[in-house]
C-alpha cells in the first residue's frame, strides 16, 4: 500500500483519493455504497465542493460513524466574506461534521491574500482559529495563480490538473510544491475522460511521491480498478510506456480539458463536451457520442454568437469558438460516413 504526505499538513493518506464530483449524477444509495466500499478498500481521502450540487450531502451520509477515520476536503467559490461563511456552514451541515480537514478556495481568478481588500483570506484564518478549518488550500487551473499561491507561503495545499499529459511547466509546479513543503493534489488525473487507461495514469503519477491523485468515481467498476491499485500498485512496463508516449503525441497541445469554467453559454452550447468531441468520439465508446441527443447538442454550435465569453474564461487560453467549429465540422463528416 502506497501513501503520500501532503506537505506541511502532515496528512498522510493512501495514494488514491476519491473525487466526489461524479456522484452528483447518481442516487444517494449508490453514492453511499461507492464511498463506503472505497473506505473499506483502503481509500481515506475524499474531495468534494460546495458547487457540486448534492455531492457534499452524499459524502456526509456515507461517512457517518467513520468521519474521524478519513480526510475530507471541500471548496468554496465565494468571492465575498458573507458568501464564504455561508458556504462553510452549509458544507459543515452537509458533511455532518464540525470541521473540514482541508478547505480550499475553488479556482479563484486571483490568489487571495491578507489585505487584498476582499477579506477572504482573513475569513479563512478566522475559520481556522475557530477550528472549523484544519488546513488552508487553493485549487486552480491557471499556472500564474498556482505559482503565486506557492510563492505566497499562505497555503498548505495546491490542487491543480496533473496527469501524463503534463507540460514541463506543470511538472515544475509539482517540484516547486515539494521544495515549499506544500501538498500537491492532482485533479483531472484522467484528463476529464480522455485518458482511458487508469493503470497508465496511476504509474505515471507514482513517479511523484508528493502527488495525491484524486480519481473521479461514478461507477462501481471504476472504483474497483482503483481499489485494486491500493492493494497491488501497478508498475511501469514497456507496454504502458508506449501507451503514454502515444497518448502524449495525440493529446498534448490545444485541446479542451472539459473543466467547464467556460460555461454557461448564452445560446446553451454544452461547450465542455462539444469542444472535445473529436477526441471523445475516438477515445470512448462512439455510440454514446452519436446519439440523437448528442447530435442536437452539437448542432447548437451553429448558433454560436462568437461573443468571446467562453474564450475569455478559459483557464488554458484556448480559442474556444474556433475549437467548437473544428469539432462540429469533424462530427458532421463522421455522421456522413468518414472513418474515424
Amino acid at each position: 500500500m502506497v501513501e503520500v504526505t501532503l506537505g506541511s499538513t502532515g496528512i498522510t493518506v493512501n495514494k488514491n483519493g476519491f473525487g466526489a464530483l461524479p456522484i452528483q449524477r447518481i442516487s444517494d444509495e449508490d453514492a453511499v455504497c461507492l464511498i463506503r466500499k472505497a473506505y473499506e478498500g483502503g481509500i481515506n481521502f475524499f474531495d468534494t465542493a460546495r458547487c457540486y450540487s448534492d455531492s457534499e450531502k452524499k459524502v456526509g451520509i456515507a461517512l457517518e460513524g467513520i468521519r474521524d477515520k478519513v480526510i475530507v476536503a471541500t471548496k468554496t467559490m465565494s468571492t465575498t466574506v458573507e458568501g464564504f461563511w455561508e458556504d462553510l456552514e452549509i458544507s459543515l451541515d452537509n458533511l455532518k461534521t464540525d470541521h473540514v480537514d482541508i478547505y480550499q478556495f475553488h479556482n479563484p481568478s486571483f490568489c487571495p491574500r491578507p489585505g487584498d481588500g476582499t477579506g477572504l483570506y482573513e475569513a479563512m484564518l478566522e475559520a481556522k482559529a475557530q477550528g472549523k478549518v484544519k488546513h488552508i488550500g487553493i485549487t486552480n487551473h491557471r499556472l500564474s495563480v498556482a505559482n503565486e499561491a506557492i510563492d505566497s507561503g499562505l497555503y498548505e495545499t495546491l490542487q491543480f490538473p496533473f496527469c501524463y499529459l503534463a507540460t514541463d511547466k506543470d511538472i515544475e509546479l509539482v517540484e516547486k510544491c515539494r521544495k515549499a513543503n506544500m501538498g500537491f493534489i492532482a485533479m483531472k488525473a484522467l484528463s476529464g475522460g480522455l485518458i482511458n487507461n487508469s493503470r497508465a495514469a496511476y504509474v505515471y503519477l507514482a513517479r511523484f511521491d508528493n502527488v495525491l491523485p484524486i480519481w473521479g468515481v461514478q461507477r462501481e467498476n471504476e472504483l474497483d480498478e482503483f481499489l485494486s491499485y491500493v492493494q497491488e500498485p501497478p508498475v511501469m512496463t514497456q507496454e504502458l510506456e508506449e501507451l503514454i508516449r502515444h497518448d502524449r503525441e495525440q493529446l498534448q497541445g490545444e485541446f479542451c480539458r472539459g473543466c467547464g469554467y467556460c460555461m454557461p453559454c448564452p445560446v446553451g452550447i454544452e461547450i465542455n463536451n462539444c469542444a472535445r468531441m473529436s477526441l471523445m468520439i475516438r477515445r470512448s465508446p462512439s455510440e454514446a457520442q452519436l446519439t440523437p441527443q448528442m447530435q442536437e447538442k452539437m448542432k447548437l454550435i451553429e448558433k454560436c454568437l462568437h461573443c468571446g465569453q467562453c474564450k475569455g474564461k478559459c483557464p488554458y487560453g484556448l480559442d474556444t469558438p474556433t475549437l467548437l467549429e473544428k469539432n462540429l465540422k469533424d462530427y458532421l463528416e463522421i455522421l456522413d460516413g468518414k472513418e474515424y
